[in-house]
């Protein structure tokens, strides 16, 4: 059996104004978190999990259609594939 993890990061830059509601809103959500913020400027780095990167691509898009958010910027993507009951040589 195949076991894939997907892990990504994004910036997401929202409105000042939404931030603490695009941030509950975040909160709400499976697999995101908020691992920094910055409400001077609008940014936040946010971390997507999930074990399919259709679900990730859906996340992505929802994000992009909030109320505030101005720009969503993917930073980085890890697949992790590890098969149960295969050894590494």
């Amino acid at each position: 059996m195949s076991t894939v993890w997907h892990v990504c990061s994004l910036v997401v830059h929202v409105n000042t104004e939404r931030m603490a509601a695009i941030t509950e809103t975040f909160a709400a959500l499976p697999g995101v978190e908020v691992a920094a913020s910055d409400s001077n400027t609008g940014k936040m780095a946010v971390v997507l999990e999930s074990d399919s990167e259709d679900a990730l691509l859906k996340q992505i898009a929802s994000i992009r259609e909030l109320a505030g958010v101005l720009a969503v910027s993917l930073v980085y993507h890890q697949l992790d594939d590890q098969s149960q009951g295969e050894e590494i040589p």
